[in-house]
């Protein structure tokens, strides 16, 4: 049963640590989502709107986006180290993608002032376009760009390839990469740039509703905080399942522990029944055999004290077994053996259940008590027993 025990101590704690881990409340850093006035797009975590957010808490370093005026009011602008400022048209914050455009309206010619994302946390994917002004005005299907053609001549672009085959009729401006995912969506090549970013990953926690922020006030964990939904919160689900599991767990362990104790002592009997017997007698031996009978600490002599309350030992004034000082009128009992002094009633329900002396530890031998010679000379008649108890003056 010991081992048992010692199992389930370990086990019980492991069990309210799991149990009330789900109540410790993840801290988050409390950002309300921010606007440009204007603007329908939505700054929040990883984004921090610098003129609204003043806490540096409120997004990802790399992630700060600020106003500027247009003619439709204020719009957010996203500056990357490179490519200068975009205007910002929207956020997708479950698919982790930003779409910017140029303020002018005119995106070809920042692809060919040279478009990089260098130096920012976003990525995107880039392919070989070449630029041809052409003479001939007629516009094609796609890739042309009305933002760089004049009246007598048109700008256009073409993929480049070992293939590329240049018209007669134009000449070729520049080589330039343009994001992947423009040709896709967004043509032709004058619209809107998406940009991605993988940190921080806050897409799984916007799709469940939640809000993303950082775990605490330093350093760059990020967590997710659910919002509240009809019935049982997911942290009490939590806690239920884990307060049944555990629970059960434990009890299955002790019963099996049960079940071997008892197989192992089953066994034990079978192979060594006269061992086991006697053991078992000398054990309630033992057990019964552990304070005097009455009539032997009856027999110990008894004193009562005078109003001097003096002692053989004067060191010796306060009671072992309560730590009470003694008083006048008291009554003490002595154990031969040793001559240690207690009050009466201590020593006698002392010596009920334990056969030594509670200083020394000595067993009081029948041949001490017998012989008279043995006690102290102060022990005299007393009031209380004329035949074993005696008065200190």
């Amino acid at each position: 049963m010991t081992s048992n025990m010692a199992l389930f101590e370990p086990l019980s704690i492991i069990f309210f640590t799991f149990l009330f881990l789900p109540h410790i409340a993840t801290s988050l850093e409390a950002c309300m989502t921010s606007y440009c006035s204007g603007s329908v797009v939505p700054i929040q975590f990883p984004f921090r709107l610098r003129n609204s957010q003043s806490s540096t808490r409120c997004g990802y370093p790399g992630f700060n986006l600020s106003c500027t005026i247009t003619d439709n009011g204020r719009q957010p602008i996203l500056r990357l180290p490179i490519s200068g400022s975009f205007l910002v048209e929207g956020i997708d914050y479950q698919s982790q993608s930003i779409f910017i455009t140029d303020p002018q309206g005119c995106m070809p010619q920042r692809f060919l002032d040279g478009f990089s994302v260098s130096g920012s946390p976003y990525l995107t994917e880039f392919s070989n376009f070449t630029f041809l002004n052409c003479s001939d005005t007629a516009e094609p299907a796609q890739y042309h760009f009305p933002c760089l053609s004049g009246v007598d001549y048109t700008v256009k672009a073409i993929p480049t390839s070992a293939y590329m085959t240049v018209p007669s009729s134009c000449s070729v401006m520049k080589t330039v990469m343009i994001p992947y995912l423009q040709l896709y969506g967004f043509g032709p090549l004058s619209g809107s740039v998406q940009l991605n970013w993988n940190e921080p990953s806050c897409g799984s926690c916007e799709e469940e509703g939640g809000s993303c922020g950082f775990n605490s006030d330093t350093g760059l964990d990020v967590g997710c905080s659910l919002p509240q939904k009809h019935g049982i919160p997911r942290s009490a689900k939590y806690g239920l399942v884990i307060g049944a599991g555990i629970p059960g767990l434990l009890c299955l362990i002790v019963l099996f522990c049960y079940v071997c104790n008892r197989m192992r002592d089953y066994g034990r009997q079978h192979l060594h029944p006269d061992t086991e017997f006697s053991t078992l007698i000398n054990t309630q031996q033992r057990v019964v055999k552990v304070g005097l009978d009455g009539s032997i600490i009856e027999k110990f002599p008894m004193i009562l004290l005078g109003e001097s309350r003096r002692l053989p030992k004067p060191s010796d004034n306060i009671c072992p077994i309560c730590l009470s000082e003694y008083r006048s009128k008291e009554t003490l009992r002595t154990i031969p053996e040793c001559n240690h002094y207690f009050h009466a009633n201590c020593i006698d329900e002392w010596l009920k259940i334990n056969a030594t002396c509670p200083l020394c530890r000595n067993s009081p031998e029948e041949s001490s008590i017998a012989k008279p010679s043995s006690l102290p000379s102060i022990v005299s008649p007393s009031p209380l027993s004329s035949s074993s108890s005696s008065s200190l003056l």
